[in-house]
C-alpha cells in the first residue's frame, strides 16, 4: 500500500483514472454500463484509489461514479475528484477562488452521493488566485470533515510551493510518461517535502502500451496529438518495441514495464491508468508483479531521455 502525502490515506499503488467513465467530452460513443462494470471491477480486484473530476463528463463520471460506489462499503473506496473549471456561455473557464471551490466541493459531495472526499484536488491553476489562499479554502474544508486530503493538479514547481507554504498539499497530480518525462524535475522537491506524485497519462493514451501499429488509426483526442503522427509516431513505436525484451525478461506485457518504472520514482507511488473495459483494470495490477533491475531502469531511460 502506498500512502498519500502526509494524510493517513493508503491506496493500492495501481489506481483507477475514470474520464472513460462518463467522459462522453473526452471520448465519442462511451457506454455506460460498460464503464460502472470497469469501476466494479477495479474495486472487486483490489484496486482502492478512483480518480475523477468534474470536467469529465462534464459531471457524468462523478454522477456514475457515485452510483457504483454506493454498491460497496464506502470506507473501501478512495475517492479523489477535481475542480476548477466552469461555463462562461461557450467558453471553458478556471478559477481557484476560495469561495467557488468551497461550491464545487459541494457540487462534488452531490453528484457523488458521498458525504466527504477523499483526495480533492484544484484541476488546474488560475492566472488570478494565490495558490495559498486557494489552498486554505481546502483546509477549511478537510477540517470540516467534507475532504481528507488536498490535492493540485498541473501546477508549476514554482506554483505548487506558493501552494504549499503551510505544507498542506499531500499530492501534485501531473501529466508525466516515457514520453514526456520533462515533469520530472518536481519530484525532488516532492520527495523531500513528503508530497505524493501521481502521473496522469502514464500510457500515453495507450501509446506506450505496445498494442498498436503504423496501420492504427485513431478517432479521439489522439488525432491532434502530435506524437500520434506521422514520423513522430513511427519514431515512438520503433522506442516502445525496444521495450519488449524487457518485458520479456519478466513475462509481462509492454505497459506492465513501463508502470513498473514509474513506481521506482521518488515519492511516485501511485500511478492511475484508464481503462474502457474490465479487464483493463485487472490487467493493469500485473504491474505490481514487476521488479526492474538497475540496468533495465538505464536501458528505458537511454530509449526515452528528458526532451532538452
Amino acid at each position: 500500500m502506498a500512502k498519500l502525502g502526509k494524510s493517513n490515506i493508503e491506496v493500492n499503488p495501481i489506481g483507477l483514472g475514470t474520464n472513460a467513465v462518463g467522459g462522453h467530452n473526452l471520448y465519442p460513443n462511451l457506454d455506460e454500463e460498460q464503464g460502472k462494470d470497469v469501476v466494479r471491477a477495479a474495486i472487486e480486484n483490489g484496486v482502492t484509489l478512483l480518480d475523477t473530476a468534474f470536467i469529465y463528463g462534464p459531471e457524468r463520471s462523478e454522477e456514475l461514479v457515485g452510483q457504483v460506489i454506493k454498491e460497496y462499503n464506502r470506507s473501501d473506496v478512495v475517492i479523489a475528484t477535481k475542480g476548477a473549471h466552469y461555463f462562461d456561455g461557450d467558453e471553458t473557464k478556471l478559477s481557484n477562488d476560495p469561495q467557488f471551490l468551497k461550491e464545487q466541493v459541494e457540487q462534488s459531495l452531490e453528484r457523488l452521493q458521498t458525504d466527504y472526499i477523499d483526495l480533492y484536488y484544484i484541476h488546474f491553476p488560475d492566472e488570478e488566485t494565490p495558490k495559498d489562499e486557494a489552498v486554505a479554502a481546502l483546509q477549511e474544508l478537510k477540517a470540516a470533515g467534507k475532504i481528507k486530503a488536498i490535492g493540485v493538479s498541473n501546477f508549476t514547481l514554482e506554483q505548487l510551493k506558493e501552494a504549499n507554504k503551510n505544507g498542506a498539499v499531500d499530492v501534485i497530480q501531473h501529466e508525466y510518461n516515457l514520453l514526456n518525462r520533462e515533469n520530472e524535475h518536481i519530484l525532488e522537491y516532492t520527495a523531500a517535502n513528503d508530497i505524493t506524485f501521481i502521473p496522469y497519462f502514464p500510457l500515453a493514451a495507450g501509446l506506450l502500451a505496445g498494442k498498436y501499429n503504423e496501420d492504427t488509426t485513431f478517432n479521439d483526442l489522439r488525432t491532434k496529438n502530435p506524437d500520434f503522427q506521422g514520423e513522430q509516431f513511427k519514431a515512438n513505436l520503433k522506442k516502445v518495441d525496444k521495450l519488449r525484451d524487457i518485458a520479456k525478461e519478466h513475462n509481462v506485457d509492454v505497459a506492465h514495464v513501463v508502470l513498473a518504472y514509474y513506481l521506482t520514482k521518488p515519492s511516485l507511488d501511485v500511478i492511475i491508468p484508464g481503462a474502457k473495459r474490465k479487464e483493463q483494470v485487472i490487467d493493469n495490477l500485473r504491474t505490481l508483479d514487476v521488479e526492474l533491475t538497475e540496468t533495465n531502469i538505464q536501458q528505458i531511460e537511454t530509449l526515452f531521455p528528458i526532451s532538452k
